[in-house]
């Protein structure tokens, strides 16, 4: 009890401050995610053994340049779809190498290049549309988020029986990931009824994005927990872990959904 206690207030917390930044002021929201990059930055190095102080400063650089100025949308495009490239990648040894082997040096950084640091660039890039900062769809895809994840624990905690990659996350199973995937839906449409953002069927497509990139970006976090023999991949948050731990869904699947926004922007 004592346990959960401190879970919900630890995630209140979070959460307060996450949708407070977001609704401040666009410089608040940059700031913040920049602070929170820092840290998952550290926690990543730590699960893969590296010692690196120029990530820090690439971070600093890449969000301000692309994130904060925009000084080159060829730049981003070129850099969203390398970062894809790179998490399809991850993916792909996920789902087919059998065994868990620690990565070399080179793809450490490219990993912290292209996926970690990506992951941040492209968070703050979603809400800003067309030199506006348009915090309502921000927050609509942390909210798709969390409800994937609360609604795949709770249908997978009570109902749950067939894993879903038993060798990496023994307690996933594969009826919570269709609550969530459900969950995730419901959201999608709610979210369209209270917000003038996106047409029914983007917030739809977003949900099926976020469900399915979501889960595969914790299942990638977890792969990097079980190579370094640790439970969480830090403990700023009582009883949730590092800020990897909570923000590993949306670091993995914002380059996509970046991508995708673009895209339908662009069709439509």
């Amino acid at each position: 009890m004592k346990e959960l206690i401190v879970r919900s207030i630890s995630g209140l917390l979070y959460i307060s401050i996450v949708i407070f930044a977001m609704f401040a002021a666009r410089e608040w929201f940059l700031l913040l995610f920049f602070l929170l990059g820092l840290l998952a930055i550290n926690e990543f190095q730590k699960l893969v053994h590296l010692k690196s102080y120029v990530s820090y400063l690439l971070l600093g650089v890449f969000m301000f340049f692309l994130s904060y100025k925009t000084f080159s949308l060829n730049a981003i495009y070129i850099y969203v779809i390398l970062a894809m490239f790179v998490n399809l990648f991850l993916l792909k040894d996920l789902l087919i190498v059998g065994r868990i082997i620690p990565m070399f040096e080179k793809k450490k950084y490219i990993a912290l290049i292209f996926y970690i640091i990506s992951g941040f660039v492209f968070l703050t890039l979603i809400p800003y549309r067309n030199g506006v900062f348009t915090k309502e769809l921000i927050i609509g895809v942390f909210i798709l988020i969390w409800t994937n994840d609360s609604f795949a624990y709770l249908v997978g905690k009570n109902f749950g029986k067939r894993k879903l990659l038993e060798r990496i996350s023994p307690k996933k199973t594969i009826e919570g990931f269709i609550g969530g995937f459900a969950g995730s839906l419901i959201a999608g449409f709610l979210i369209f009824n209270y917000t003038n953002t996106l047409t029914l069927t983007t917030w739809l497509a977003l949900s099926v994005l976020v469900s399915v990139l979501g889960t595969s970006g914790d299942l990638i976090q977890s792969k990097f927990k079980r190579q370094a023999g640790v439970k969480d991949s830090g403990t700023i948050m009582p009883g949730h872990g590092g800020i990897y731990d909570r923000l590993d869904s949306i670091i993995y699947s914002s380059p996509f959904i970046y991508a995708f926004i673009e895209v339908s922007n662009y069709v439509s």
